[in-house]
């Protein structure tokens, strides 16, 4: 894959990217993803709203190390104005570029007329892009889905809606607002986006392996990858698609004791950033993750909700490992 650059400014060597998921995408989990040769990252996605009035949990979803360069900060929102004010202040961060998320399907969001709601509005999609790319020097990109609704596909609208006001990219997962998560993504949609804009297209949704990358790179033409779901247990997803893209092989997937070793790298870095009392109850659903298909792993998993500390996290997998 070729280097992309974002606004003339910000170069991605390697344009496949951690895309963001709430509860997941944490400062720890983007460094073990980079470290396995994910080209950018994103922060879990951030209320302007919250960030404008002082919102404590907010804080904490802006913290990030020097290594997660380029990192991008997503924010939601649908006021233009402190859109703009808030990515002043994130550029003020040292963030390498900012995200809009218009592709966030989750009821509550949606209801506010934010996240996949936006995509119903292309004058106020506008009127976001227009006033941030204003405010910031650096790249400002978009998320989106390939429509709200079956009916309504309007993906290369918005798109070309978000070059026009000042968007350097933009990414498309290829589902509706009304699919959340469930049937295939469409190529077909984000081809189409690919052919209406001249500002990169990173393609989202269903990428699992390098042969699933391929597809997506030959079916759209899109310039980069977003893996989200897929590298949820499987931070190595990014070194096994370079090597196929670069090789045409399949390499051997991690073992089981490499993937418990990761897990255990993973609990230790966050007990290590958030505290053991946070850190082990956010490390519960990555332990399924991880110990996916692993012999005698599913036994576990309803204990692994009662285990409190770091050892007992430990204990747990080298039960695997016996």
């Amino acid at each position: 894959m070729k280097p992309v650059v974002l606004g003339g400014s910000l170069k991605l060597d390697v344009p496949i990217g951690l895309g963001p998921m709430a509860g997941v995408t944490d400062s720890v989990f983007r460094r073990l993803c980079r470290r396995q040769g994910c080209g950018f990252l994103y922060t879990e996605m951030v209320s302007a709203k919250a960030v404008l009035y002082g919102n404590r949990g907010t804080e904490a979803l802006l913290a990030f190390q020097p290594e997660e360069q380029p990192l991008g900060v997503q924010l939601f929102g649908r006021d233009p104005q402190i859109m703009a004010e808030i990515a002043k202040r994130m550029e003020a961060r040292g963030f390498s570029f900012i995200d809009v998320n218009m592709g966030c399907p989750v009821p509550k969001i949606v209801k506010n007329g934010e996240g996949s709601a936006l995509m119903k509005d292309p004058a106020l999609v506008g009127r976001i892009i227009e006033k941030m790319a204003g405010s910031v020097k650096i790249p400002v990109s978009v998320k989106i889905r390939a429509g709200f609704s079956p009916e309504c596909l309007n993906a290369p609208e918005i798109a070309y809606v978000a070059q026009e006001s000042g968007a350097a990219a933009v990414a498309v997962h290829g589902r509706t607002r009304e699919q959340y998560y469930s049937g295939k993504a469409d190529h077909q949609v984000i081809r189409r986006v690919k052919e209406r804009v001249s500002i990169p297209v990173f393609g989202n949704g269903d990428v699992t392996d390098g042969p699933s990358a391929v597809r997506l790179l030959e079916d759209t033409g899109c310039d980069g990858i977003l893996i989200a779901r897929a590298a949820r247990g499987n931070p190595w997803i990014f070194r096994e698609i370079l090597e196929y893209l670069e090789t045409g092989r399949l390499p051997e997937k991690p073992s089981a004791q490499e993937r418990c070793h990761m897990l255990l790298e993973h609990a230790r870095m966050l007990t290590e950033e958030k505290g053991e009392y946070i850190g082990i109850r956010e490390m519960r659903k990555h332990f399924g993750w991880y110990t996916a298909g692993i012999r005698g792993a599913s036994r576990l998993r309803a204990a692994v909700n009662q285990i409190d500390t770091l050892e007992q996290m430990e204990e747990m997998v080298d039960k695997l490992l016996l």
